[in-house]
């Protein structure tokens, strides 16, 4: 025979090992450095913003460097004012030059750096958008910028592993990266959208998707958790020892 407050101990047991898998697969996944929005046009000039998150849960991010790639340089790039942080742009010679507007541009930026000062540091839990403004596009299908991310404590996340082929899984540490759409040909009467309307609905979608998940995911829970009170107590009575007859 088996006693009620076994029986209950039991039900106890399952319910409890099932609120463990729910909310471990409710744990975020690690986040890494993006730029915003993932996609522009070919030949126009597009403001962008380098998000990046703080991962240590002891530590401030101090510094952020940005390398532009070489084999895909820009001719005009300007940084948003980030009150706290100080921004030093390193250029270098590009071979040939790059014409812009008719006039021939020698050097491009290599590297954009952003120092934060006393007090502006990106602290744990929190995070921080860095603006960028490029152009003309080059005639590219994408940009990857490779980032080094300083903590506080010394430690550097490097952020500059290349993008995974198509179906690979993605790698450890990936590189923002920009996609490029080619121009619209007029003669279509297509029209591309442009890098505003772009950043809108990545920030919408983003939204969305979150509001979305976290909804369905305490919806599943409710259900869950109800099911398993109900099937619990089912459970239960049905092991309950029948009364003998007559007594």
């Amino acid at each position: 025979m088996i006693r009620p407050r076994r029986t209950a101990s039991a039900a106890a047991f399952v319910l409890g090992a099932a609120l463990v898998g729910v909310f471990g697969l409710a744990l975020p996944a690690s986040a890494h450095v993006t730029v915003n929005p993932k996609e522009a046009t070919q030949g126009g000039y597009g403001r962008v913003a380098f998000r990046v998150p703080n991962e240590s849960d002891t530590a401030s991010t101090t510094k952020i460097e940005v390398n532009l790639p070489e084999n895909a340089p820009v001719a005009s790039v300007s940084t948003i004012p980030l009150p706290g942080w100080t921004v030093v742009l390193e250029k270098r010679k590009v071979d040939p030059p790059l014409e812009v507007h008719g006039s021939q541009i020698t050097e491009a930026v290599s590297k954009i750096t952003w120092t934060a000062g006393a007090g502006a540091e990106v602290k744990p839990e929190q995070f921080q958008e860095f603006g960028v403004s490029l152009g003309p596009l080059p005639q590219v299908d994408q940009l990857v910028f490779k980032v080094l991310q300083t903590y506080s404590d010394g430690n550097i996340s490097r952020w500059i592993d290349e993008p995974a082929a198509a179906g690979a899984e993605e790698p450890e540490h990936p590189a923002p990266v920009l996609k490029l759409a080619k121009a619209a040909d007029p003669a279509s009467g297509g029209a591309t959208p442009s890098v505003a309307a772009v950043a809108q609905a990545d920030d919408d979608e983003d939204d969305e998707d979150g509001s979305a998940g976290v909804g369905l995911g305490i919806a599943g829970l409710v259900a869950g958790l109800a099911g398993l009170v109900l099937g619990g107590l089912a459970f239960a009575r049905t092991r309950r020892p029948s009364t003998p007859s007559g007594a």
